[in-house]
């Protein structure tokens, strides 16, 4: 008897050692994958619809969730996407929708990374900064190591402001 009960023994411990075990092995994972230390993430991953917001400064700005930005000039490269997340649709939908404000005819898609479609407008990628920790933020906007980062203006503010903004669809500048 006593060797039966020193098997189950043996047993629950082997258990409760392998379950530990991938208990370890998730949560190293976990942080593998997870975000950098200090960077923020965008309040979500995927949108669905783009619409308009005023701001102050810049005028009527699109938004998704929280303020899109475009990249003037080139491409948002693997060392680009640590700090701006592109905007993009979820698993199965094909295209935004147009919310208040926005011009249903610009909004478009382009192929991204992993088979996902990212939102357009105005024939220009959309991205989220990790800057913005809010729905109305503007920190993203101006130059960094990427190149330069606009908000897309959809109507001029008619107070003056420092914040860099696109039109797009025109190239131009807001102010």
């Amino acid at each position: 008897m006593q060797h039966v009960v020193g098997s189950r023994t043996s047993a629950r411990g082997t258990v409760r050692r392998r379950t530990l075990a991938v208990a370890l092995a998730v949560a190293a994972l976990a942080v593998v994958f997870a975000a950098p230390a200090g960077a923020a993430t965008p309040r979500q991953a995927t949108a669905t619809e783009i619409s308009s917001v005023k701001d102050g400064k810049a005028g009527t700005i699109l938004v998704a969730g929280n303020t899109v930005y475009t990249l003037k000039g080139k491409a948002c490269t693997a060392t680009c996407l640590k700090s701006w997340k592109p905007v993009v649709l979820p698993d199965g939908e094909t295209a935004a929708t147009a919310g208040s404000g926005v011009d249903e005819a610009k909004l478009g898609t382009k192929a991204a990374a992993g088979g996902a479609l990212q939102i357009t407008y105005g024939g220009k990628p959309l991205y989220w900064s990790t800057k913005d920790k809010a729905a109305g933020d503007v920190k993203g906007a101006g130059s960094d190591k990427f190149g330069k980062w606009s908000v897309v203006v959809t109507a001029k503010s008619s107070g003056g402001g420092g914040t860099s903004t696109t039109n797009a669809g025109t190239g131009g500048s807001a102010f």
